[in-house]
């Protein structure tokens, strides 16, 4: 696609967000769906590839939970992918510290190479299962806001993503349109492990019919130190 229809198409979707891009953050996000595409190519990242979708479904998909993380966070993004909603967050939002978190080393690379070209100073990347990262005392409980994006249905995710946020924190969980049972199922689960569902937002991405869902867990206790349970249990075996 070429840059200035690439430019134009990411500033009119914006607008309906309420956000501005800058030339250099727009700079950023055209290399990074280049080499989305290219390194798509080598290894299976996404199956998503044509620009108009990856500007849609990643790039401002992305970034509709800006509103929900304050100044100055340290966020956590797990099962990040080829690094959404992590990556378009750090580009417009130098005041955060993000973690990447992925269990699949070829995703890293990949993530690394972004890191580099688009030389983003806030991101840190590591290679972990969710259940294992939840464990590790240098991560657990540490983050203002956990989030994660399609990984997997609520009762499991909050399991991967609530023993992450220090109290007062809260998970921002991103779904797509059909999400009712799903949350109602997990309600006692986000309660188990020490938070609490406070707000459901619905909404279509700019311009388009494609349904979304926002749920936000707040922080209000410790998680019990048995949360999250070994590697494959929570999916397998989620918390009801």
């Amino acid at each position: 696609m070429d840059k200035k229809i690439f430019f134009e198409k990411m500033q009119e979707n914006s607008k309906v967000l309420g956000f501005n891009f800058s030339v250099e953050q727009l700079e950023k996000f055209y290399k990074y769906m280049n080499l989305l595409i290219e390194w798509n190519e080598k290894m299976n990242l996404t199956a998503i590839t044509e620009p108009n979708d990856i500007i849609l479904k990643h790039f401002i998909d992305s970034i509709t939970i800006n509103k929900y993380i304050e100044n100055n966070a340290k966020v956590v993004d797990v099962g990040t992918g080829a690094g959404f909603p992590g990556i378009p967050l750090s580009i417009i939002r130098t005041d955060l510290q993000i973690t990447l978190v992925d269990s699949l080393n070829k995703r890293l690379i990949f993530l690394q190479e972004i890191k580099k070209e688009l030389e983003l100073k806030n991101i840190d990347i590591v290679h972990a299962r969710a259940e294992e990262f939840g464990q590790n005392k240098n991560y657990r409980e540490t983050f203002d806001i956990a989030t994660s994006r399609a990984v997997a249905n609520l009762s499991t995710l909050s399991e991967y993503l609530v023993p992450l946020v220090k109290i007062k924190g809260k998970c921002v969980c991103m779904k797509a349109s059909d999400a009712e049972e799903e949350i109602k199922q997990a309600e006692n689960a986000v309660n188990i492990l020490g938070g609490k569902i406070v707000k459901v937002e619905k909404f279509n991405l700019p311009n388009s019919d494609i349904g979304r869902t926002i749920i936000i867990i707040n922080k209000e206790k410790n998680t019990n130190s048995k949360y999250p349970r070994k590697p494959g249990t929570p999916s397998k075996e989620p918390l009801k």
